[in-house]
């Protein structure tokens, strides 16, 4: 976190690289309002919160990468999905592409959704290929983690061995 707010999250220790500069607050650091964050993941990991509600710090995003992540941020809520494609288009940030060339911009969200810094915030893991569910940072243990959540949100029907919230 930073004053403004949440300026990146992840899933493992080693995808938080890249944080901005100067003084980051953490909940190692004490700070009460890390320690809220962390409360309210922990609300949404146990099926008590359906959003986060977190003030967001944009700052290690631009131009056609935070148009799709803020998009996504304030249009797909909880047990909601949308394609690759359909994020594009709704983003508005390649409204200049022709027809032809809207595979390509599919494409470039996905290489988005790999890049956001405030995963599970802004929910990459809504975004869904047009035939599936789509890839996820992390090969197998990363789409592992997209499956989760989306039953976790009710997007997709748990399966026998689903451990989440009852």
């Amino acid at each position: 976190m930073t004053d403004r707010g949440v300026v990146a999250a992840a899933y493992t220790p080693q995808g938080a690289a890249g944080l901005p500069a100067g003084p980051l607050i953490s909940e190692e650091s004490g700070d009460r309002r890390a320690a809220a964050v962390a409360g309210r993941f922990a609300d949404y990991f146990a099926g008590r919160r359906r959003e986060l509600e977190l003030p967001l710090d944009w700052r290690l995003t631009s131009g056609a990468q935070q148009a799709v992540l803020r998009a996504l941020q304030q249009t797909v809520g909880f047990g909601r999905t949308i394609t690759y494609g359909e994020l594009a288009e709704r983003s508005g940030a390649f409204e200049a592409a022709e027809p032809e060339q809207r595979a390509l911009a599919a494409r470039t969200v996905g290489s988005i959704m790999g890049s956001n810094p405030i995963c599970l915030l802004v929910p990459c893991h809504r975004v869904v290929a047009a035939d599936g569910i789509g890839g996820f940072g992390g090969g197998a243990a990363g789409l592992a983690v997209k499956r989760w959540l989306l039953t976790l949100e009710g997007s997709l029907a748990p399966t026998l061995d689903w451990a989440g919230p009852s």
